[in-house]
C-alpha cells in the first residue's frame, strides 16, 4: 500500500492517451481535418475505424504499473522465466504469485492462464509462453505466437474483462525478430476487435524505449486513424496478413472437402467446375487433376490450352510464394538491393534496384528471386515503376540472362501487366546492348517499358527527387560526370 497522500506508482488506463488523440492533435496544429470523405480506390484489408482505434492505447511503461482489468506477463512452460517484464511483476505482485503459478503446473507454449493479481492495480495476470524463433520452423513459431495473443485476448473475453494491458510477448532470449513479432500481435488484436470489439473496452501495449518506434511505424497498418492514413498506409502491409482472425496461413495446407467439390451451391456441375477451382486447394489430389506428369509433358509438346498454360503458372508462382514467406531471406535483405521508395509523377509506387549491391558470384541467387517475390508480391497487384541504378556495376554484379529470363518466367501475370516503366540509370554502351538483345530475342512486352537514362536529372522529371532514396554513391558518380543536379524540374509525363 502507498503511504497515505503519497502519489501512486500505478497508472490508471484512462489517464492515458489514446492511438487517436496525437493524431487528432498534430490534424489541429497543421489546421487539418481528419480526411473522413477521400475516395480511396483500393480499401486495405484493415480499413479505417474510429470505434476500434478509441480502444488502443500505445504506452511506454512497465506493463505491471497498469491499472488494468488484466495484465499479460510473458514466460517460459515453467513459469519462471527471469525477463524484465517478468520481475517487474513478481516483484509488484508480492510472493504470493510464486506459491500461485506452482499450482498451475507449467503452461505450454501458445497457452495462456490466469491468476490473481495479488498486490498488483491490475485484478489478474493472464501467463503465456511466447515461441522460440527458428528460421527453419518460421511457420510454427507464427503459429504460437498467433495462439499467444488470441488466446490471452480470449481469455480476457471469457471473464468479461474490460481492459488488458499487454507486454511484448516475444523475449530477446527467444530471438523472435521485433518488426515480424509487431506484425502479428497487431494484426490479431485488429481482427479481434473486428468481431468481438464490444467486449473490451481499451487495449493496452506497454512498450520500453528499444521497442516503441516499431510499434509506432506498424500501428498504422493496422489501426489507421484516417481513410488518408490508411491509403499511405496500405502500400506497407506484408504479403501475408493471415485468415480472417489474423492467424498464419499456408496455403498448402488449405484443402477444402465439399460434397461436390469445386461446384458453387448456386451454379450446375458443368460450370462450377469450369467457372471457379478456387474453392480446393492447390495439390493435384485436392485439385482432381489427374496425372501431373502427363500435363507437363502436354505443355512441352504444346498441346495444352491456354486456360490450363495459365493454372499451371499460377500454381508454380504460388509454390515459389509460399516458399518465399517460409524462408529467412535476411541475408538478402542486408544488402538493400531491393527495395520500395516514394511514387512517380502519376502516383504510382517506386521500386528501387540497386545493381551494385548484388554481389551474384556471392549469393544465393534463388534465394535472391525469392526475395523479390517476398518483397514485389503486395506491390505488383497496382501499376508501379521500377528504377534500376546500373551506377558503378561490373561484371561481379551483372545479372545473369538466365536469371531474368527465369524471374520473368515465375512471376505472376500482374507483375507484367501493372509494370509502366522501367528506369535504367547510367548505362553502358554494353549494357544497352545485352538489354536489346534480352528484350527483343528472349522476353516480349519489356522492350516499350525501357526507358535509358543518362542523369538523375533526367529521371527527376518523371520521379520527384523528393521521392526517391538515392544511394551516396549514385549521387557521387552522377555530381562527378553530369555536374551537380538541383531538386525542382519542370515535370513531363514521361521520359
Amino acid at each position: 500500500m502507498d503511504p497515505l497522500g503519497a502519489p501512486s506508482q500505478f497508472v490508471d488506463v484512462d489517464s492515458l492517451p489514446g492511438w487517436s488523440d496525437a493524431y487528432e492533435a498534430k490534424q489541429l496544429d497543421c489546421h487539418q481535418s481528419p480526411v473522413e470523405k477521400a475516395q480511396v480506390d483500393v480499401r486495405s484489408p484493415f480499413p479505417y475505424r474510429k470505434e476500434i482505434n478509441e480502444k488502443i492505447i500505445l504506452w511506454k511503461g512497465d506493463v505491471a504499473l497498469l491499472n488494468c482489468t488484466a495484465i499479460v506477463n510473458t514466460s517460459n512452460e515453467t513459469l519462471t522465466d527471469k525477463n524484465p517484464v517478468s520481475e517487474s511483476i513478481f516483484m509488484h505482485a508480492g510472493p504470493d504469485l510464486k506459491d500461485e503459478l506452482q499450482k498451475l503446473k507449467g503452461c505450454r507454449t501458445g497457452e495462456a492462464k490466469l491468476t490473481k493479481g495479488f498486490n498488483l492495480a491490475a485484478r489478474f495476470i493472464i501467463h503465456t509462453v511466447g515461441p522460440k524463433y527458428k528460421s527453419r520452423y518460421r511457420t510454427a513459431a507464427e503459429s504460437s505466437l498467433y495462439s499467444c495473443y488470441r488466446n490471452v485476448l480470449q481469455l480476457a473475453k471469457e471473464q468479461a474483462m474490460c481492459s488488458v494491458g499487454f507486454c511484448v510477448i516475444n523475449t530477446l532470449k527467444r530471438c523472435y525478430p521485433l518488426e515480424d513479432a509487431t506484425h502479428i500481435a497487431l494484426r490479431t488484436v485488429r481482427r479481434f476487435l473486428e468481431v468481438h470489439g464490444e467486449t473490451l473496452e481499451k487495449v493496452v501495449f506497454a512498450v520500453s524505449e528499444l521497442e516503441e518506434a516499431t510499434y509506432q511505424k506498424l500501428l498504422p497498418l493496422y489501426f489507421p486513424r484516417s481513410l488518408e492514413e490508411e491509403a499511405q498506409s496500405l502500400p506497407y502491409l506484408p504479403a501475408d496478413i493471415g485468415n480472417a482472425e489474423g492467424e498464419p496461413v499456408v496455403p498448402e495446407r488449405q484443402i477444402r472437402i465439399t460434397e461436390k467439390p469445386g461446384v458453387p451451391d448456386d451454379a450446375s456441375d458443368e460450370e462450377g467446375l469450369e467457372a471457379d477451382l478456387s474453392f480446393i486447394g492447390s495439390h493435384a489430389f485436392a485439385r482432381m487433376e489427374g496425372d501431373v506428369d502427363k500435363q507437363r509433358r502436354l505443355i512441352l509438346q504444346g498441346q495444352l490450352s491456354e486456360a490450363a498454360l495459365q493454372k499451371q503458372h499460377q500454381r508454380n508462382y504460388n509454390r515459389w510464394l509460399c516458399q518465399a514467406r517460409a524462408e529467412d531471406l535476411s541475408d538478402i535483405a542486408s544488402l538493400k538491393a531491393l527495395y520500395q521508395t516514394g511514387v512517380d509523377n502519376c502516383g504510382r509506387t517506386v521500386m528501387v534496384v540497386v545493381g551494385r549491391n548484388i554481389p551474384v558470384t556471392l549469393i544465393d541467387m534463388e534465394k535472391a528471386l525469392l526475395y523479390f517475390i517476398h518483397v514485389m508480391d503486395h506491390i505488383a497487384v497496382k501499376e508501379y515503376v521500377l528504377v534500376y541504378f546500373h551506377t558503378l556495376t561490373n561484371d561481379y554484379n551483372q545479372l545473369d540472362s538466365n536469371f531474368l529470363k527465369k524471374l520473368y518466367d515465375v512471376v505472376d501475370a500482374k507483375y507484367k501487366r501493372n509494370l509502366k516503366a522501367l528506369y535504367f540509370v547510367h548505362p553502358t554502351f554494353r549494357s544497352k546492348v545485352s538489354a536489346w538483345f534480352f528484350t527483343t530475342f528472349t522476353v516480349s512486352g519489356l522492350k516499350d517499358k525501357i526507358h535509358y537514362v543518362e542523369s538523375l536529372q533526367q529521371l527527376f522529371t518523371a520521379i520527384p527527387p523528393e521521392q526517391i532514396d538515392l544511394p551516396p554513391f549514385v549521387l557521387e558518380y552522377d555530381a562527378r560526370e553530369n555536374g551537380p543536379y538541383y531538386s525542382s524540374y519542370p515535370p513531363s509525363p514521361d521520359l
